[in-house]
């Protein structure tokens, strides 16, 4: 969805490099060189510091994951780089990231984080680092989209006044091993008036993908290409000047929504709210003659039931007798 074909890449979080590899992947898939993109990392354990950089070394990918493993709040490796892209996935929901010791950090800018949740420091994080024209996209636990817990809310408010947020998107719950939540996807564009894309300033596009995925186990699911491409193909549509087929609101599925809208809703991202219900196909019946005729239906049902109900009172007199 964001197509790094060229620039510089970081992940803040960047565990074993995954996300730097399938962004290599990506380039050459289309046309590209690999070292095309510029990669930026950092990781706070030292064994997978050790295991991204063997990991990216041995693919031939060139990347500055810092001289040493740190933690990115408390000692952000690369203060001054400012990236065309960020893909991240931070830990969700992380209550011992160090929060009451940095009340006064930089990275602060829409507002104060709270010390027991780290998704609302990660954005910001993530912003700080983002350069005029640059994206992000990034996952995380369903509830940053709505949650009004101590000041989440009032920076949401900000992120949306600013408007900062391009897209949600709403996926499924059971795709990660580690944690069976559903998730989604926030993506941020600091510049929606790109000449290279439609001008998209004060509108947001939402995307319910809650219903897609199969379970390949009990416990895994997991999305198929084609259903990665119909989301990937909607953001892409709707960011185009002259996309073909044009991009056109589906119910139930996604919408571009406009910030007034977004405000009415105290601010929520909650693609649910935005996208509506689903249109059921229309089977050409006119509506009095199918209710009429269901009704009719009801009726000889309720009348069936009773003659059974009727029969089974029966049988129980008797076998108690």
């Amino acid at each position: 969805m964001l197509e790094p074909y060229k620039g510089r890449v970081f992940d803040p979080c960047s565990g074993s490099g995954g996300m730097f590899v399938q962004s290599e992947k990506f380039v050459e898939e289309h046309g590209g060189r690999i070292g095309d993109i510029a990669v930026y990392g950092q990781e706070s354990n030292y064994n997978t510091w050790k295991l991204a950089r063997m990991n990216l070394a041995i693919r031939g990918i060139d990347a500055n994951l810092g001289p040493r493993n740190a933690d990115s709040f408390r000692a952000d490796l690369h203060p001054d780089l400012k990236a065309d892209f960020i893909l991240a996935n931070p830990p969700f929901n992380m209550s011992d990231w160090g929060g009451e010791n940095l009340r006064s950090d930089v990275h602060w800018k829409f507002g104060m984080p709270p010390v027991n949740n780290a998704n609302y420091a990660w954005i910001q994080h993530f912003i700080h680092h983002l350069s005029p024209v640059g994206v992000a996209g990034f996952v995380l636990a369903n509830g940053s989209m709505s949650t009004q817990t101590s000041n989440e809310g009032e920076i949401r408010k900000a992120l949306i006044e600013a408007d900062l947020v391009d897209c949600m998107v709403a996926l499924p719950g059971q795709l990660f091993f580690t944690t069976q939540i559903p998730v989604c996807l926030w993506f941020l564009a600091r510049d929606k008036k790109n000449h290279k894309r439609r001008d998209r300033r004060g509108e947001t596009l939402f995307i319910d993908a809650r219903k897609m995925g199969v379970l390949v186990d009990r416990i895994h699911r997991e999305l198929a290409v084609d259903e990665i491409k119909k989301i990937s193909d909607c953001y892409h549509a709707w960011k185009s000047k002259a996309a073909k087929p044009a991009y056109a609101d589906k119910p139930g599925f996604c919408k571009s929504v406009k910030l007034e809208e977004i405000c009415s809703h105290g601010y929520v991202l909650t693609p649910g709210r935005y996208v509506g219900a689903e249109e059921v196909e229309d089977d050409g019946e006119p509506f009095q003659q199918k209710m009429k005729r269901l009704t009719a239906t009801l009726e000889e049902q309720f009348e069936e039931s009773a003659k059974l109900e009727k029969a089974i009172r029966g049988n129980l007199k008797a076998l108690n007798l």
